[in-house]
């Protein structure tokens, strides 16, 4: 591995939806003399500096969801239908947050038809061998991609404080691999997301399971082994199983055109400093080094 590069993968979204409901909560919204709310471009802005402090990174990039269908939603109609619309203060400042990002000289990627965390896994998965990666964001969904050169940061409440997950630490926490959490996943199913993996099946028990039969497959054929309860409700949700294993697992095969070399942090201040005036940001002048 080459000690030498360190590429921190911020989870654009998680960052600011997050920055926006600090904030909104309260009903303050940043409005500035152009009418725009600028609450979640602020606090992103202050999250991804304190990141990029914290972690250390020689190389950055953002992730981000986009517009229209995922293949998840083609397979699955009523995946995340139980999401209210986005509210519409925070609307503008979809647009505006790349713009911010580009003028800190920090790639935006995404790609249409497919999630945020399906790019992350994939550059994880193209990156990890000869490089280490920390992933920053507030879903657990992703802690499936740890590996020996990659970390997972969970944001917590408050600026610069993370739940730091490595291959030792989600081992001591759940006492399974990583890649063996998108089964516990499918099988407890996501409300946040909207599919329902095995009624009655909760976080615990689907560790119980997948630490004993190692996946859903060894579960499958091993139902005679495991209690007549369990047993009656996974037969009785096989066909949802099913749905939730694709759902549950992120896609790492996204066909994304990205280098590392792009990615190198080269922040020309005076570029970002005339963002920060254009948005009417106080302050953060100090943020930027």
């Amino acid at each position: 591995m080459n000690n030498n590069k360190h590429l921190m993968i911020v989870d654009g979204m998680a960052l600011l939806f997050r920055s926006f409901f600090a904030t909104s909560v309260n009903n303050y919204f940043m409005i500035n003399s152009k009418g725009i709310p600028t609450n979640a471009l602020y606090g992103f802005v202050k999250h991804f500096f304190s990141a990029k402090d914290y972690f250390n990174p020689t190389h950055i990039i953002c992730c981000w969801d986009m517009e229209g269908q995922t293949h998840r939603s083609k397979i699955f109609p009523e995946y995340k239908a139980n999401r209210a619309e986005a509210p519409l203060e925070l609307l503008p400042q979809f647009g505006l947050v790349k713009e911010l990002v580009s003028s800190l000289s920090i790639p935006n990627i995404g790609i249409k038809g497919y999630e945020a965390d399906d790019c992350i896994g994939t550059i994880v998965k193209e990156m990890s061998n000869d490089t280490k990666i920390t992933i920053v964001t507030g879903d657990k969904d992703l802690l499936q991609l740890i590996n020996d050169n990659t970390s997972v940061a969970i944001l917590k409440k408050g600026i610069g404080n993370y739940g730091l997950f490595s291959m030792d630490t989600f081992i001591e926490e759940y006492g399974i691999l990583p890649s063996q959490f998108s089964d516990v996943k499918a099988l407890m199913g996501d409300s946040s997301d909207n599919y329902n993996g095995i009624k009655g099946i909760g976080e615990k028990t689907a560790i119980k399971l997948i630490k004993e039969f190692n996946s859903i497959d060894g579960l499958l054929n091993n139902l005679d082994k495991i209690t007549k309860t369990q047993r009656s409700k996974i037969e009785k949700d096989l066909e949802s199983l099913e749905v939730s294993r694709i759902l549950a697992k992120i896609h790492s095969e996204v066909p994304l055109e990205y280098s590392l070399e792009h990615s190198e942090i080269k922040i020309d201040k005076s570029k970002a400093l005339k963002m920060f005036e254009d948005l009417e940001f106080r302050g953060l002048e100090k943020i930027i080094s």
